[in-house]
This record gives C-alpha cells, structure tokens and sequence, in this order.
C-alpha cells in the first residue's frame, strides 16, 4: 500500500468530482458538500486517531467515527439521515480509493464499522408530545414576556428570548442545527440577524443539502423576533439571534478578535480590566458565538420544567417543537442579493402595542445558558 496522506485523495477526489460532469446540474454541489464532510472527517482522524495515511485507515477507525456520528445524534447536533449521509459520503470516498488502488479494501463497508451508526429512533422521540402540548409551552414563554409586572431589562429580554426562540421553532421549518451553533461543524456558526428579512418574511440558513436556502418566518414566528430585537439591540447585523451566554467562550472571542485588530496582548487585557468582555463585545461590536445546538436544548428543558410539562419523563428538543413537520417543499435556493432586515409599515405597527412599550438599553443577557459550553 502507499503512504498517500489523507488530505492529498481528499484533494484529487474532490477536483475529480467537480470536472466529473462539468455540464450536470449537481456535479458541483455534490464535490462542495462533500468537501465539507471529507475534510472535517479527515480533521477528526488526526486529532482523535493520530492518523493522517490513507494505508494506516482500519475498520475501528470507521466504527470510532459511526460511533462519534451517533454521539452527535444523540445529543441533537445532527439527525440519524444526516449522520448517516455524512457517513456515506465518507464510505463512498474511500471506495474511490480502493479502485484507484491506494486502498486495498474499504473499511467503512463493513457490517462491524456500520453497525454503531445511529438509527432513525436513536434521539428521543418527539411523537408523544402533543400539537396542544406544543401550545402549552408557546403559551407560558408567551405569556411571561409579556406580562406587565415590573421586571429588569435583562430579565425582560431573556424572556423575549425565549418566547423568539420557541416561537421560530414552533412556526418554522428551521432546524435547530441551522438556527443554533454546531460545535465541530465551522459552517454551522448559527444564525445571524443578517441573515433575517422582516421585509420578505425569510431566514437564511445552511440546510441539510449544505446550501444556503431562503426559509419562510411566518408572522406568529416574525412578531416575537421583532420584539426580541428591540430589546436585544445588537450592535452589528453579524449579531448572532441568539448569542451564547457563556462567559469564557465570549471572552475567547473578543480576546481573538482584538488580536486580529492590531491589538497587542497588554492592549487587550487592559481593555478587559476595564470592562467585562461582555461589555466589550457590544463596545467594540465584536459578535459573540450563537448558543450551541446543547446550549439550546438546555433552556428548552428548563422550560418545559418551567410550564409543568413533562411527558414520560422527557422534554420538547428543538426537533420536538417543530413537531417534526420537514417543510423542504416550502424552501428555495438562497438568492444572490436580499433585504436586510426591512420590515412593512403593517409590521412596525404590529410589532410592539403601545400599551407594553419597550425599555431599551445595552446590557447583555447575563447568566443564560450556564450550561452552555463550546
């Protein structure tokens, strides 16, 4: 066998499938999708495994990376379908490899390495829970951001979050990987308020086929947004919808952003002394990271628990307030250009009644997600 390195196929496979079919619809998507998949999977092996030669590849590795995918699934990153198409792709790689002849057999095509992938049932079920128990949860987080009692501004938005937050899941086809923050995965970032057009009535979002698709935000879903907006007050559109309320991961974040500004190391923690990086981020307009996929089903659980709603001992998942409605039928290619964030005249009317106005400062949420981690 050759010691042809990983990355190296990776890279002639890839040229080989975007020339493959030049004049095929998807001959171009298919090589940048499974780029995307190949190279992290490449990433993996070398940071868990020690493994960069294509010849030192064996069937426990691939199980370890089934393993790793079901993990993932497990705690809501990413479905069984998805976790199984990002293992076919790898799988199919590696039986190029094979007729090319720098790979004697494929160890991924083994019933002992395919074996440890997920299955379709392997999150929890969200067919127990109710289209009215759904309701019940909308209902409370509705209900508590807009009560009228004398609440902080930071309480107040952290509500308004929460309402947002379960009220796009509930009246939308996003994903909760498309809204929320991926850890492993450097193109599910989250969402931002770039990517949201009050005018069109859409959000952005990487989907499944690993394209940016136009989602529709119906007006139930818009309206809470709007007016968790008004009170967030992020000072860039690359503002996350929902940014993360861990402490560390945003002080990483200012501290690399600083860095990359031309500040050097006695600047940034003279900056820090003086402010907290919380602060500092809105100051500087240095975007924090969006909650992660784990960070959101947190606040999901304490909710339920909140409203009094438990079934069988589990909790709504970003997936379970979608009810498992897919939606694909209504998404379209993202557009060249788009909008940002305009809004219709009927919109501005209806986003905010006069009779619950808005107290607007720029304080960050704080103490969110604690058990938000990166």
């Amino acid at each position: 066998m050759t010691g042809v390195a990983i990355t190296d196929a990776v890279d002639t496979y890839i040229q080989r499938k975007a020339v493959g079919d030049p004049d095929g619809s998807g001959a171009g998507a298919y090589a940048s999708n499974a780029e995307s998949i190949l190279r992290r999977w490449a990433e993996w092996l070398e940071a868990d495994h020690g493994i960069r030669s294509i010849a030192a590849l064996e069937v426990d590795h691939m199980r370890a990376y089934a393993a790793e995918l079901r993990r993932r699934t497990e705690r809501g990153e990413y479905t069984a379908s998805t976790a199984g198409t990002y293992y076919a792709v790898v799988r199919a790689f590696l039986s190029w490899c094979v007729r090319g002849g720098i790979l004697q057999t494929n160890p991924a095509a083994t019933d002992r390495a395919e074996s440890a992938l997920p299955t379709a049932d392997a999150r929890p079920a969200s067919d127990s829970w109710t289209a009215d128990q759904r309701r019940e949860l909308e209902r409370h987080v509705r209900e508590r951001a807009l009560e009228s009692g004398a609440q902080s501004t930071s309480e107040r938005r952290r509500r308004l979050r929460e309402y947002a937050m379960v009220a796009v899941l509930a009246h939308s086809t996003v994903r909760g990987s498309e809204l929320f923050r991926v850890p492993d995965d450097d193109r599910r970032t989250g969402a931002t308020w770039d990517d949201v057009d009050f005018y069109t009535g859409t959000i952005r979002v990487l989907g499944k086929s690993q394209r940016l698709e136009d989602v529709p935000l119906p007006a139930r879903a818009r309206t809470p947004l709007r007016r968790y907006r008004i009170v967030l007050d992020p000072p860039a559109n690359d503002w996350p919808l929902f940014p993360t309320g861990h402490a560390p991961s945003i002080a990483r974040r200012v501290r690399t952003v600083l860095a990359e500004r031309d500040h050097d190391e006695a600047e940034i923690e003279s900056l820090l002394e003086s402010a907290t990086a919380r602060e500092l981020a809105r100051e500087r307009a240095i975007a924090p990271p969006a909650i992660t996929t784990e960070g959101a089903r947190s606040v999901l659980r304490r909710l339920c628990e909140a409203a009094g709603l438990e079934v069988d001992g589990d909790y709504l998942t970003p997936r379970g307030v979608r009810g498992g409605r897919s939606g694909d039928e209504y998404r379209q290619e993202a557009t060249a250009s788009k909008p940002t964030l305009r809004a219709s005249v009927l919109e501005q009317s209806i986003a905010v009644p006069p009779e619950e106005p808005l107290v607007v400062d720029a304080e960050p949420v704080e103490g969110e997600e604690s058990t938000d981690t990166d």
